[in-house]
């Protein structure tokens, strides 16, 4: 079967490979992936920013179907319609995996990067991993629950925002407009933030309920954030999903005294903080791991009642032997998100 891999360490060195099928061992189940999204930590593995253990099939959000199962697994039978946690494996003894925060884990192993994940046609993983989708959630909205069930981590998971909150979120991509539906749900007044580049992510935005749009290039945030917050104080909470030097900066300025600053973007390489302003402001900083079994069941949720949607979010389709320009629309900006789907 055909697999798009991380062949050797460094810069580079992804290659569209021919791999043996795969067969589920004891706890395992082996899914038919029928869509797989494209994220960031792809192309962060890529450039070597992002560690891996090569040669690795990459590809850690997948929806498909149960099509085998290791002998000592019984709750499942063929043609379940599943998406998949990432963990392959964690070590279940630390501090961490007994306070169920295996994300933390310092033994993790994870599909994508330290075992082989789902750009291809079958993965193999732990049968606990599983979730069956909602009856209305098909195979490719499903294959976002990974990137859904993160965003609800960074936001839920150590609450950041209550009901009538002004949030502001930069970055209209993938993990923005997600964030922005999630903390809709939870009743804040969003800011959405982008730039001149982002001009049909920024109608997405609107289409998802933003309140405010906000082009940087060519407004001014802080007088908008000042203008509908009380006493012009600013933000209570900021969410930086673009994973951009800058846009973490401003948006020290735009959260208020006593504020929340989470941190939900990945940015690949150290960047310019200005900590003093954690002082000046008494801020509560938070940042997101991957996530954690809960936020997966409170993201299915969110996708069968509708208060979050990601089929909208797809915008590129393409078969995993197209990998090379998926990446370079990735790259590029174009679209929003692609996924893959077996050759």
């Amino acid at each position: 079967m055909k697999a798009v891999m991380k062949v050797a360490p460094g810069v580079g060195h992804i290659e569209l490979r021919d791999i043996p099928e795969p067969d589920p061992a004891p706890g395992q189940v082996k899914i038919r992936v029928q869509a797989a999204g494209v994220c960031g930590t792809d192309l962060h593995i890529y450039k070597d920013e992002f560690p891996s253990r090569p040669p690795v099939v990459l590809g850690h959000e997948v929806a498909g179907e149960i099509v085998d199962a290791g002998d000592d697994v019984d709750h499942v039978a063929p043609g379940l319609r599943v998406t998949t946690e990432t963990y392959f494996s964690t070590c279940d003894a630390c501090r961490y995996c007994r306070a169920g925060r295996a994300n933390l884990c310092l033994d993790r192993l994870s599909i994508g990067s330290a075992v082989n994940g789902g750009f291809t046609r079958y993965v193999v993983v732990p049968a606990s991993n599983i979730h069956v989708l909602p009856d209305n959630v098909d195979f490719r909205a499903g294959a976002l629950t990974e990137p859904l069930a993160c965003v609800v981590h960074g936001v839920s998971s150590a609450p950041t925002v209550s009901p009538g909150d002004v949030a502001v979120v930069a970055g209209p991509g993938a993990i923005g407009l997600l964030t922005l539906q999630v903390i809709k749900a939870a009743g804040a007044t969003v800011v959405m933030l982008g730039t001149d580049s982002d001009g049909h992510r920024l109608d997405m935005a609107r289409s998802f309920g933003a309140d405010y749009i906000v082009n940087v290039q060519r407004d001014n945030p802080s007088e908008l954030v000042a203008g509908v917050t009380p006493e012009r104080m600013g933000a209570d909470v900021v969410y930086e999903c673009s994973g951009a030097g800058p846009a973490a900066t401003g948006l020290l300025d735009l959260v208020r005294r006593g504020g929340r600053y989470v941190q939900i973007g990945l940015f690949g390489k150290p960047v310019a903080w200005d900590l003093d302003q954690v002082c000046y402001k008494e801020l509560v900083v938070t940042g997101s791991n991957a996530s954690v079994p809960a936020a997966w069941l409170r993201a299915l949720q969110l996708l069968q009642t509708g208060q979050v949607r990601t089929k909208p979010l797809i915008t590129d389709i393409r078969e995993v032997t197209e990998w090379k320009e998926a990446f370079e629309g990735f790259e590029r900006r174009r679209g929003v998100k692609t996924l893959f789907i077996p050759a």
